[in-house]
């Protein structure tokens, strides 16, 4: 199928003509006609799938480009800040042509430029829950006027603890409205949410099991809980990095290791949720435009986010939740190229690999990295079940559509 087939305006077909892309990602064809129709969709697909075009798209056909005095018509509620900003300029640039107004709602900034776009007439408003709760405490805003509301990606949204506040929005929104739900899973509490919040909706599933890309080259590398650091430093000098993505749990742990790597003469930047949004934004530009080669950053860099052509990540903490194994490591390995990963592992998180290697289904190798010096010999558990890459770095094969 094509993207003309699916019945969009001209004014969107020529934006993504404009793009170079001609037919769908299996996530918009399946979803595309359904939200056309006015039906309530969820849609659930691996992150770098086009979840983002397979709702815009239509959204963008059924506004009909801007009103002058109308209020909001459509909501998207998304997790965190960078994922609302990137859905932003991803409706702008579809909609080139049609002109919706979008007005984007989030923290780590003033009140005043949300507050002038809402007053001037927004057709869209993309926000994250705890800011858009604000304004309409404040009576800035009010979702009666809402048409279409979309739920992107609701799994890091619960993850988060956003439920309450999802459910609330949820609950002031119009009664009649097209509700969209886009989520990489859908847990049991996510199908509770999906009994509250739609009625008959269609599903669209594409490919919901999780596991690494065939592209991907994956290894684990145990050693004591001491010589994380020094570890980390030894693999990032016998890689050959274009662009690498280390991995922390937790905010002041990503803080401690570019402390420590800037220390070492290593540029670097730090990304979590407790920068302020200017310093968010500095880092995320500057990684994406290649100023910066090392991004530190903690799980909020996992999904979502539009970062091309990442060629190594690193786990310098094995992830809390399996699955977020899968989102970290795959952000390399995209559009068919081919990417590497090590995760370091100290004793007392073999637990958390245990539950990783039962979530992918296979055995991850288990590497000595030659020449480190260890304190004590780390144990090495022999396997061979892991699948080969498959190397393809020239693809054009895009999250977006298949490019002429």
């Amino acid at each position: 199928m094509t993207f003309p087939e699916l019945g969009l305006d001209e004014s969107i077909l020529k934006s993504i003509d404009e793009f170079g892309f001609e037919e769908p990602t299996p996530i918009q064809e399946g979803a595309i006609p359904h939200i056309l129709e006015g039906k309530d969709v969820i849609g659930s697909a691996q992150t770098g799938t086009g979840k983002t075009a397979a709702y815009a798209l239509p959204i963008l056909h059924r506004l009909g480009g801007h009103k002058k005095g109308a209020p909001p018509r459509c909501l998207i509620l998304g997790p965190t800040r960078e994922l609302a900003a990137q859905v932003e300029d991803q409706f702008k640039s579809y909609g080139k042509y049609c002109a919706p107004k979008c007005c984007l709602i989030h923290g780590g900034v003033g009140y005043g430029k949300q507050i002038q776009e809402l007053n001037d007439g927004a057709d869209i408003v993309i926000a994250t829950p705890g800011r858009l709760l604000d304004h309409i405490q404040q009576k800035n805003f009010d979702l009666r006027s809402i048409e279409v509301l979309v739920l992107d990606e609701v799994d890091r949204m619960l993850d988060m603890g956003f439920v309450d506040d999802v459910k609330r929005i949820i609950k002031l929104c119009n009664k009649n409205r097209q509700t969209l739900l886009f989520s990489a899973t859908v847990s049991e509490e996510i199908k509770r949410l999906i009994s509250f919040a739609l009625k008959d909706p269609v599903e669209v599933t594409i490919g919901i099991k999780l596991s690494p890309a065939e592209t991907v080259k994956h290894e684990i590398y145990p050693v004591g809980a001491m010589q994380k650091f020094d570890l980390l430093i030894a693999l990032i000098e016998k890689m050959e990095i274009d662009s690498m993505i280390i991995f922390c749990r937790m905010k002041v742990g990503a803080d401690r290791i570019t402390r420590w790597l800037k220390e070492h003469g290593y540029p670097c930047e730090a990304m979590h949720s407790n920068l302020p949004q200017k310093a968010r934004t500095r880092a995320l530009e500057k990684f994406k435009t290649g100023q910066t080669k090392i991004l530190v950053a903690t799980d909020i860099a996992s999904r979502g986010l539009d970062i091309a052509n990442v060629t190594h990540v690193i786990n310098y903490d094995v992830p809390e939740h399996a699955e977020d194994y899968v989102h970290r490591i795959g952000r390399t390995g995209r559009a068919r190229r081919e990417g590497d990963a090590a995760t370091i592992i100290a004793p007392d998180e073999h637990s958390k690999l245990d539950a990783i290697e039962k979530l992918i289904d296979q055995a991850i190798p288990q590497r000595r990295l030659d020449g480190f010096n260890y304190i004590h010999e780390p144990h090495i558990r022999e396997t061979n079940s892991a699948k080969p890459r498959r190397r393809r770095r020239n693809s054009a094969s895009s999250k977006f559509g298949r490019r002429r």
